[in-house]
């Protein structure tokens, strides 16, 4: 609004009195937290080299198309080989698991959740034009070590890994060097990585469910065996080994996030190789399993290599993806204390974004105190945040190499400061139980109940936002408390004193000067002080715990 506070000053800037012309944009440098003037709250700068019109829009236009072309060819293929009843079956029982298991993905990315457009174009991407190149790339191979004389069982342990974590991988490296900066770390790797494979397992469970399961079967001994077959193949491809397609290539996602969080040219190469040729090794030894299995006769090979490697992989990797979360999530507290120390947080916010539990409790006082639109106020405030401390995360760590990408990444800091702060106001001042009171960069401004502001330095731990619950009132009786509500004084040797004790304990009123100006303003106003020129928030942070 018009009439909306200027930010507090940095340390090093004085404070203004007024709203002031936005000056020009400082040099943007990895130590520096730069000046954001308040008119500036209330614009967003354009990026630097975003290309505009048709341009922008022509390859996203060829992608959308080439997975389009790429699910109906797969529609058709699958309709005709195994059948519309068969690829109903399978299509249904395939897309069980897959909410669950999008689920699991979508919990793992909660601290800076990425734009759902991109996870629908890696699970299509996986779905769609990974399946089909797959596809006809092994069957092409199956035809040709038939004709030269070698087992089709290679094929799987030879030629389908490299052709299938390619293809799974090229969706999330597209989005890698077109959209750079969605990549925050290794978290965003596997959730891409994984949604990718996640598609790609769901197309083909179709196949084998709809039709090594439900055709095959119903094909040679009626419909009630195929839906048997149906059953059986769902246990052991989905419930025992759903996992394998997004372990696999959330190889390759730990790759490029390692990739997308250093500054070194040769990590950012050697790394998502080094994801990808993992990737392949461990989808070629799961295949070889039940090949050597079948060859061989013993069925122990695959039950001990499943139990023995793969089930404990599995965990390790997903161990390491919980440590990851919170890792990332504790990024906040390491990084935003740069813009604490220049007034832009308070220690109470920033210690607010350290763990999901702390994050509910924001929202839920956020709530409290402004409704549903404060609630998600705050969480859009906590996603903005988090940017920001991976922006400054990557700035220090010299991810933007040139002055152009430096530009573009001062443009975005100031633009999320922007956002921070308008967010911030929504819910900022509306709570009656705080006193009205800001953070100045060094310490808290308050507004004590005579009018008069008084600096107070900040506790040695920080606190945070939570729902306070006040307690019952006290009940008010009409003709004084029943018999037994409350001890006679007798019961309370020297508790209460009688007021003979306390010489001049409690003068008269007219031994308080100025007492009736305690609270001169009005509700919901903020006094000014003579002592603080500054902007003032009111009732900006919720009270201590």
């Amino acid at each position: 609004m018009a009439d909306d506070p200027p930010p507090p000053p940095l340390p090093d800037e004085p404070a203004r009195s007024g709203i002031a012309a936005e000056p020009a944009p400082p040099s943007v440098t990895a130590d520096a937290v730069p000046p954001f003037p308040a008119d500036a709250a209330r614009t967003v700068a354009p990026v630097p080299g975003r290309r505009s019109g048709w341009r922008r829009w022509l390859p996203v236009t060829g992608v959308i198309a080439l997975i389009a072309v790429a699910a109906i060819a797969m529609l058709i293929f699958l309709g005709y080989s195994i059948g519309v009843t068969g690829l109903a079956i399978g299509l249904t029982a395939a897309i069980l698991p897959v909410p669950l298991l999008a689920s699991a993905f979508a919990w793992l990315d909660r601290y800076e959740p990425e734009p759902v457009k991109y996870l629908i174009f890696c699970f299509a991407w996986g779905a769609a034009v990974a399946t089909a190149v797959a596809l006809a790339v092994n069957t092409g191979a199956a035809w040709l070590f038939e004709k030269i004389g070698l087992p089709d069982a290679l094929v799987a342990v030879l030629v389908a890994p490299f052709v299938e974590e390619s293809m799974k991988a090229v969706g999330p490296v597209l989005l890698f060097w077109r959209r750079r900066a969605e990549w925050s770390g290794i978290t965003d790797g596997i959730v891409y990585c994984g949604l990718s494979a996640l598609g790609f397992a769901m197309v083909e469970n179709v196949l084998y469910l709809g039709g090594h399961g439900y055709a095959s079967g119903a094909e040679q001994y009626g419909p009630a065996t195929g839906l048997t077959n149906v059953f059986l193949i769902f246990i052991v491809r989905i419930l025992f080994t759903g996992f394998a397609h997004p372990l696999f290539t959330s190889m390759t996602g730990i790759g490029l996030g390692i990739a997308a969080r250093t500054a070194d040219r040769h990590v950012r190469w050697l790394a998502p190789i080094g994801g990808w040729l993992l990737a392949m090794i461990l989808h070629g030894t799961f295949n070889l399993l039940p090949t050597l299995s079948a060859a061989t006769g013993e069925s122990l090979i695959m039950l001990y290599g499943y139990l023995g490697f793969m089930v404990p992989f599995f965990f390790a990797v997903v161990g390491f993806a919980i440590a990851l979360r919170s890792w990332e999530g504790r990024l906040t507290e390491r990084v935003l204390h740069h813009y604490v120390r220049a007034g832009w947080f308070a220690p109470p916010e920033v210690a607010a974004l350290g763990s999901l539990g702390r994050r509910h409790s924001a929202r839920q006082w956020a709530r409290r105190v402004a409704g549903p639109p404060g609630m998600k106020a705050m969480r859009s405030f906590q996603f903005a945040a988090t940017r920001l401390a991976i922006l400054r995360d990557g700035m220090q760590r010299g991810l933007a190499g040139d002055a152009r990408e430096m530009e573009k990444a001062g443009v975005e800091e100031r633009e999320l400061l922007a956002a921070v702060t308008g967010y911030r106001s929504v819910f900022a001042g509306r709570d009656p139980q705080t006193p009205p009171a800001w953070w100045d960069g060094q310490a808290y401004r308050i507004t004590f109940p005579d009018g008069v502001v008084r600096t107070v330095a900040p506790p040695a731990e920080p606190v945070m936002p939570v729902p306070v619950r006040l307690p019952p009132p006290m009940p008010v009786y009409a003709y004084g408390p029943p018999p037994g509500a409350y001890p006679p004084p007798a019961q309370h040797p020297g508790a209460y004193p009688p007021p003979a004790q306390h010489p001049g304990a409690y003068p008269p009123p007219a031994q308080h000067p100025g007492a009736q100006q305690a609270f001169p303003q009005q509700p919901g106003t903020q006094p000014a002080s003579p002592q603080y020129p500054g902007p003032q928030y009111p009732g900006q942070y919720p009270p201590y715990r």
